[in-house]
């Protein structure tokens, strides 16, 4: 079966260059123009894997829509794709819970390189199905989080943070090496949105969020 894509685009012409683009790589594509018909098909087409969401939308903005998103399926990945270049539109597209954030004008080639990666990560071996501390426990086959046995639900991005930490806990590890690893290519953006998913994961491991630590002038570790 194939990957089904929302792509949400209100500029037509760039919407069909993406779809004929993605097509011709075996995806299935539904096109949304305006905020309101992303809301309609996001919640009434089944089976979608991935959202191509632009900022600069009618009736409804992309923030406003990738908040909603993430707040009702945080496991369907979100890539930003916007004409909105500024490091501080990056880290709020991040924060917000996005995967994944390009600026116009792209590539289509690395766009669907980032739709791979956030399609067929698979940071744990396939032999190991869970991991278990004193304190959390995730199981890599259902893809499921617990602290303290009690289920926490992380993005795509924030599951792979915490499972590539945890392979190599202990040590420190450079910003660059967690972008590379985590997303799976060499990341070219601001070093600063790995600052922007630490903060959420701490938020959200909470009361353990100290486990993370900041190395200075490094990156981060977990310690466990």
């Amino acid at each position: 079966m194939r990957n089904k894509i929302l792509v949400v685009e209100d500029e037509i012409r760039m919407s069909n260059l993406i779809k004929d683009f993605l097509v011709t790589e075996n995806y299935e594509i539904i096109q949304a123009f305006d905020g309101d018909e992303a809301i309609d098909l996001f919640y009434n087409t089944k089976n979608i894997s991935l959202v191509i969401l632009d900022v600069n939308l009618p009736i409804r903005d992309g923030w406003s829509l990738l908040r909603e998103f993430k707040t009702e399926m945080p496991l369907v990945p979100v890539i930003m794709l916007t004409a909105r270049s500024q490091t501080s539109d990056e880290l709020f597209g991040f924060d917000l819970g996005a995967d994944d954030y390009i600026t116009k004008p792209f590539n289509m080639k690395i766009l669907v390189a980032r739709i791979r990666t956030l399609l067929n990560k698979s940071i744990i071996s396939e032999t190991t199905s869970k991991i278990e501390y004193n304190w959390i426990s995730l199981d890599s086959m259902a893809h499921k989080f617990y602290i303290e046995n009690k289920e926490v639900i992380l993005t795509p991005i924030e599951y792979d943070l915490l499972i590539y930490l945890l392979k190599n806990k202990n040590i420190a590890l450079t910003r660059e090496q967690i972008l590379n690893s985590v997303w799976g290519y060499d990341y070219y953006g601001d070093e600063r949105t790995i600052d922007t998913h630490v903060k959420r994961l701490r938020k959200k491991i909470s009361p353990f969020s100290d486990k993370i630590k900041t190395v200075r002038s490094i990156g981060y570790t977990i310690e466990v």
